[in-house]
C-alpha cells in the first residue's frame, strides 16, 4: 500500500500485494466534497428579499417620523415598532383621526395658509411639530388653495361673459366691406324683395318669419339653414329688421346673395313712421331697462359669485342683450308688422335643422304665443329655467303674484298669433310692470329681456313639442344624450355668451353653425370669417 499525500490532502491510495497477480494495482481516489450555490437556490432568496425589504424600509421610515413626537429616541421607537408595531400604528391612526376631526370643526377662513406641499413638509420636519399641528396646517393650506381655485373660476366666468360683448374683427370687416359695396354697386342697392314678390309680404298664405338683428352673418345663417331644411322653401318670407347703422350692409348682403324663390325683406328702424306715443313708450322702456341694469351692475360684489350655481344669474348683468335695442323691441312686433297675422319669430343665434312648416299650421288654442315649456330631460326640469331664476321673490310684489317654481318658457323660436296679441293687453301690461319696478326701486327682477316678458305673457302661452327648440348651446358642452337630442331638434339655439361666431364658442357644436356660413362669398373670404 502506498500513500500519495499532497498539501490538499490524500489524493490517491494505491494498494498492492504480491498475490495480486498480473493485474495492475487497485487504486482508490476519493472525491473532495464542495458546496455549490446554484441559480435555482439564489432566485427565491432574491425574490423574498425584494418583497420584504421595501415594506421594512417603509415601516422603519414611518417609525422614524413617529419618533419625533412619541419616542425618546429613534432606536427606541423603531424597536418598539418592530416588535409591537400594530398597536403603535393604530394609536397613531386614531390620534391623526382625532386631529383631523378637530381641525374640521375650526374655522380657518382668515388664517394665512401654507402656499405649497413642499413648504408644509419643510415646516413639519424643521420644527418637530405634533400631529394636531399637522392637521391644522394642512387644513389651512387646503382652504387657501380652495379659495384661490374658486376665485379663478369666478374670474373665468366674468371674463368669459365679457368676451361675448366683443365684435370679432372679421365681422366688423364684413360689415365695412358690405357698406362699401352698397355705395359703389347698384346691384347691392337693388330693391328687396323684387317688385314681383312684394305682394307676398302681407299674404297670409305664405310662411312669415321675423328676425330682429344687427348681425349680418348670423342672419345669413338663419335664412340659409331654414331654406335648406324647408319642405316648401318657395312659401318662406323673411322679414329682417335691423338698426340704422347696419341697414346698408345687411341690405347689400341679401341683395348680392339672393336665394331663388325665397322672399327676403330688409328694413331699418329709421324707415318706420311710428306715432309719437309709440316713440315715447319705446324711449321710456329703454331708459327703465338701462336703470335696472345700472343698479344691478353697480351693486355687484365679489361675494355674489361665491356659489357657482348662482353665477349664471348674476352674470346676466354682463350680457349684451340686456341693453340691446333689437332685443327689447320684441314686445313691439305687432306694431312692426301691422299687416301680418301669424309669424314665427327666430333669434339670430339659432340654426334650423329640420322643416318647421308645421308651426304655421299649429293651433294655439286662442293663446298669443307658442313656446317650449316642458323639457326632454324629465319631470321637474325646466328648459328655460324657473321663474325664480329671473324674478326677485324676496320682494312681496313678486312673491304674491307668481309661483317661484313655475317653468319659464323658451324665447328664441316662437309662434306668435299677432291678431290675438292685438286684442290682448300684453304690451300695456309690460309697460305697467316696468313702471311698477321703477316705483319699487328697480328690484323686482334681474336685468334682461326675459323677466318682464314672462310677466307680460302670463296666461297667454301655449306649450309646443320640446323637439322644436333646444337651447343653451352657448352655455354648455353637450354630452352623449344631448347629441342625440340635437340631431332630432328642429331648431338649436346658441343662447348664452359662447356664440358660435366668437372664439369662445363651444367647438363641439360650432360645426352645426359653421356649415351654413357662405364661405364662397368674396367678402367672407377677404375678412377671414371663421368657418
Amino acid at each position: 500500500m502506498k500513500f500519495y499525500i499532497s498539501t490538499s490532502g490524500i489524493k490517491r491510495v494505491t494498494i498492492s500485494s504480491s498475490g495480486a497477480g498480473k493485474g495492475s494495482p487497485a487504486t482508490f481516489t476519493p472525491t473532495a466534497t464542495r458546496r455549490t450555490i446554484t441559480a435555482r437556490t439564489l432566485l427565491p432568496v432574491l425574490l423574498v428579499l425584494g418583497i420584504v425589504l421595501p415594506f421594512l424600509f417603509v415601516r422603519i421610515a414611518f417609525l422614524v417620523l413617529e419618533s419625533t413626537s412619541n419616542c425618546s429616541s429613534t432606536l427606541d421607537c423603531i424597536g418598539r415598532g418592530l416588535f409591537s408595531g400594530s398597536d403603535s400604528s393604530l394609536k397613531l391612526r386614531d390620534e391623526l383621526t382625532r386631529a383631523l376631526l378637530e381641525a374640521k370643526e375650526v374655522n380657518l377662513h382668515n388664517e394665512e395658509g401654507i402656499e405649497s406641499f413642499d413648504e408644509l413638509v419643510r415646516e413639519m420636519t424643521s420644527k418637530s411639530q405634533d400631529i394636531k399641528t399637522f392637521a391644522f396646517k394642512t387644513k389651512a393650506m387646503l382652504s387657501r388653495m380652495e379659495r384661490k381655485v374658486q376665485s379663478a373660476r369666478q374670474r373665468e366666468s366674468i371674463y368669459w361673459h365679457l368676451a361675448s360683448h366683443g365684435v370679432p374683427k372679421s365681422l366688423h370687416c364684413l360689415c365695412l366691406k358690405l357698406a362699401e359695396e352698397y355705395a359703389v354697386n347698384a346691384m347691392a342697392r337693388s330693391r328687396l324683395p323684387p317688385p314681383e314678390y312684394v305682394s307676398r309680404l302681407s299674404d297670409p298664405s305664405f310662411h312669415h318669419l321675423v328676425l330682429l338683428t344687427d348681425n349680418i352673418l348670423a342672419a345669413s345663417v338663419v335664412v340659409s339653414s331654414t331654406v335648406q331644411n324647408s319642405a316648401n322653401p318657395e312659401k318662406l318670407v323673411f322679414h329682417i329688421v335691423t338698426d340704422k347703422k347696419t341697414y346698408t350692409p345687411m341690405h347689400a348682403w341679401f341683395a348680392t346673395n339672393p336665394i331663388k324663390s325665397v322672399v327676403v325683406e330688409v328694413k331699418g328702424l329709421h324707415q318706420y313712421d311710428w306715432s309719437q306715443e309709440v316713440n315715447v313708450k319705446v324711449k321710456e322702456m329703454l331708459e327703465i331697462h338701462h336703470l335696472i341694469w345700472s343698479r344691478y351692475y353697480n351693486n355687484l360684489k365679489e361675494e355674489d359669485f361665491e356659489h357657482e350655481s348662482q353665477n349664471k344669474r348674476y352674470l346676466e348683468a354682463f350680457s349684451p342683450s340686456c341693453l340691446s335695442l333689437m332685443n327689447h323691441l320684441r314686445i313691439y312686433i305687432p306694431e312692426l308688422f301691422p299687416n301680418l297675422n301669424k309669424i314665427v319669430f327666430l333669434d339670430d343665434d339659432v340654426v334650423v335643422q329640420h322643416d318647421i312648416s308645421p308651426l304655421w299650421e299649429m293651433d294655439l288654442n286662442e293663446k298669443v304665443i307658442g313656446a317650449v315649456v316642458d323639457s326632454w330631460c324629465g319631470d321637474d326640469c325646466c328648459p328655460g329655467r324657473k321663474f325664480k331664476d329671473y324674478l326677485n321673490f324676496s320682494h312681496p310684489v313678486i312673491s304674491s303674484n307668481f309661483d317661484h317654481d313655475r317653468c319659464a318658457w323658451l324665447y328664441g323660436m316662437n309662434v306668435f298669433d299677432l291678431e290675438a296679441w292685438r286684442t290682448s293687453n300684453i304690451t300695456a301690461t309690460y309697460h305697467q310692470w316696468l313702471k311698477l319696478s321703477l316705483r319699487n326701486g328697480l328690484g323686482l327682477w334681474y336685468p334682461g329681456v326675459i323677466p318682464p316678458t314672462l310677466i307680460a305673457f302670463e296666461g297667454h302661452v301655449h306649450p309646443i313639442d320640446p323637439s322644436f327648440h333646444v337651447d343653451g348651446l352657448g352655455y354648455r358642452i353637450p354630452d352623449v344624450r344631448d347629441r342625440e337630442l340635437l340631431e332630432t331638434a328642429a331648431v338649436i339655439h346658441f343662447s348664452g355668451p359662447a356664440k358660435p361666431w366668437l372664439e369662445i364658442g363651444v367647438p363641439e357644436v360650432r360645426g352645426l353653425w359653421n356649415k351654413h356660413v357662405n364661405l364662397s362669398n368674396k367678402f367672407v373670404r377677404k375678412c377671414r370669417v371663421m368657418g
